[in-house]
């Protein structure tokens, strides 16, 4: 299993799981439940699972100002445990796709479906495999496969089509996104708040990276949906890759622009801190989206992390 891990990640292994301590429960108050400084408290000492797992939830919704749902998602949880392993598995990906282009809808749920399909087979379906050989590729090379196989799918299915596309892969301690486009990957911790995990590819955030906006003037400006980089609109095709250790505990959370656009940072961490489970609290990430206009798809993915 070392060796297996130690190709795939490279020198980094996942951590060994310790026995958590005995924790006694008690039902919060609707005061508590409601009090964003309680709630930041509370995420820091959320009750250690055994075996350790993965808890996801997801929302999506057409908005209010769209006729067509043109995001799509992909969700995989699993668990590998016993005596000598405790390994929590998850796929998560958003994809949304663009507005202007004929066949966007079916261009963002094929990079789903084939990017999903892809990594299964070649890094899921290989940990299950009894002899457990190392991979020829790292966990980055596979992804960055898998992200061509789907342009080429897309290009196929929806020639005029074209899609964002974020992927997390967590596999035990260990996190790698890949990401094309405007959606976009946050880890919410305690420690850090709301943490932006990926970066734009559009026109008005190059324009930011380069002092010629400033992030205000970027949202408000009328070309800020406008892509450089999206799936489905040529070659070469290189996406963003980064690996990382996972926090100790937090959120994981992957959306579409008609989540992070329209709700500002601090009230989307004041709904995720607040919020009973991921499922319930990506219905309010939103129905806030939707009462705020609702002006494009909404689509969420919310993971709980793993003590």
């Amino acid at each position: 299993m070392k060796k297996f891990f130690a190709k795939l990640f490279g020198r980094q292994e996942p951590q060994e799981t310790h026995q958590a301590d005995e924790l006694v429960t008690a039902p919060l108050s609707p005061d508590q439940l409601n009090d964003p400084a309680f709630a930041s408290e509370a995420l820091s000492i959320m009750p250690s699972l055994e075996p350790t797992q993965l808890i996801a939830g997801c929302g999506q919704s057409v908005g209010r100002q769209r006729e067509q749902n043109q995001d799509s998602i992909f969700m995989f949880s699993s668990s590998l445990a016993g005596e000598h392993i405790q390994l929590p598995i998850g796929v998560y990906i958003v994809a949304d796709g663009m507005g202007g282009h004929e066949g966007g809808d079916l261009a963002s749920e094929t990079a789903c479906r084939v990017m999903g399909e892809y990594i299964i087979r070649h890094i899921y379906l290989p940990l299950l495999h009894p002899n457990l050989e190392p991979p020829e590729q790292s966990i980055q090379e596979i992804l960055q496969t898998g992200i061509q196989e789907a342009n080429n799918a897309i290009r196929k299915a929806a020639p005029n089509g074209g899609t964002t596309l974020t992927a997390a892969v967590i596999i035990g301690k260990q996190l790698t996104v890949v990401h094309i486009g405007d959606s976009r990957a946050y880890l919410v911790t305690q420690q850090n708040g709301l943490e932006l995990l990926t970066r734009d590819h559009s026109m008005v955030n190059r324009l930011v990276e380069m002092g010629q906006l400033t992030p205000t003037e970027a949202s408000e400006h009328p070309q800020r949906n406008v892509l450089y980089r999206a799936m489905g609109q040529g070659e070469p095709l290189q996406a963003e890759i980064s690996t990382r250790k996972l926090p100790s505990s937090g959120y994981l959370l992957l959306c579409s622009d008609g989540l992070w656009g329209v709700i500002d940072a601090s009230e989307i961490q004041r709904i995720i801190n607040t919020g009973p489970n991921p499922a319930e609290i990506c219905q309010n990430l939103v129905a806030a989206a939707n009462q705020a206009g609702g002006p494009d798809n909404i689509s969420a993915i919310l993971v709980q992390l793993p003590n």
